[in-house]
């Protein structure tokens, strides 16, 4: 089994989930107007990789407290479908495929908790899913504004991919040997131990990374972006080839 990892916000999805949650919350009436100045920061925190995972996470959660999940979920859909759907580019899809025709197992892990980003990675139909997950209260099944387990967010990335490795019974090599997909600063670790790392229009201290370390870094076409004028494009199939050949699948298989 070969691992192909895939981060979501601004690298398969061209926006940042738990903004448009945010921005969708209010629209609804369920946050304040004056809470998008405190999301706002908290993003602008997280793109410059200065936030604690713990912040940042618990921040989102609290946006939860008292909600249930039958509560939400009409929201969850209605937030996929209005704000989430339109902003993942053909690009993505197709990424997706060519790695699933080349035999890859196929791992989304992101930070943006499980009532945020669980549809969207269904619509993706990701062989795993793993993300920041929530506490709920015994009694009633509502959301307590607290994160639980370790969180899914820089090193913690890597942590859960080995427990998760783990408990399936596969060999921590894998992660190794696995390629990862990712736009940010905040993945600098995951992305430091696979075998092949791909920066996908990436922030400017990961692409200066990525230069400085030799990493590929892939441009995907974004409808609501444009890339720099002297980025130099990489199509996606120039690094998905078609099949394995013979002799590569003898040298995977040591």
């Amino acid at each position: 089994m070969r691992l192909a990892l895939f981060d979501l916000d601004h690298t398969l999805l061209s926006a940042d989930s738990d903004v448009l949650w945010c921005e969708f919350m209010i629209a609804e009436g369920r946050l304040a107007p004056l809470f998008a100045e405190h999301y706002k920061d908290m993003a602008q925190r997280y793109d410059a990789g200065t936030v604690t995972p713990v912040d940042y996470c618990d921040f989102h959660a609290r946006t939860l407290a008292g909600r249930t999940v039958a509560e939400l979920q009409p929201l969850r859909e209605r937030f996929f479908e209005t704000r989430v759907r339109p902003r993942i580019p053909d690009d993505s899809r197709e990424l997706l495929q060519r790695r699933r025709e080349f035999g890859e197992t196929i791992v989304l892990t992101t930070a943006t908790n499980r009532v945020v980003s669980e549809l969207t990675a269904a619509d993706l139909g990701v062989d795993h899913y793993l993300c920041t997950e929530l506490e709920r209260h015994d009694a009633d099944g509502r959301y307590t504004g607290r994160t639980t387990g370790v969180l899914n967010m820089r090193s913690g990335k890597i942590d859960r991919l080995r427990q998760w490795l783990q408990a399936a019974g596969h060999p921590e090599h894998l992660l190794r040997e696995a390629s990862f997909y990712s736009d940010s600063i905040n993945d600098l670790a995951l992305l430091s131990v696979v075998k092949r790392p791909i920066v996908v229009d990436p922030d400017p201290r990961l692409e200066s990374t990525a230069h400085r370390k030799g990493w590929t870094v892939l441009r995907l076409n974004r409808p609501v972006s444009t890339p720099p004028v002297d980025a130099v494009a990489v199509p996606v199939r120039t690094l998905v080839p078609e099949t394995p050949r013979e002799g590569d699948r003898r040298g995977q298989a040591r």
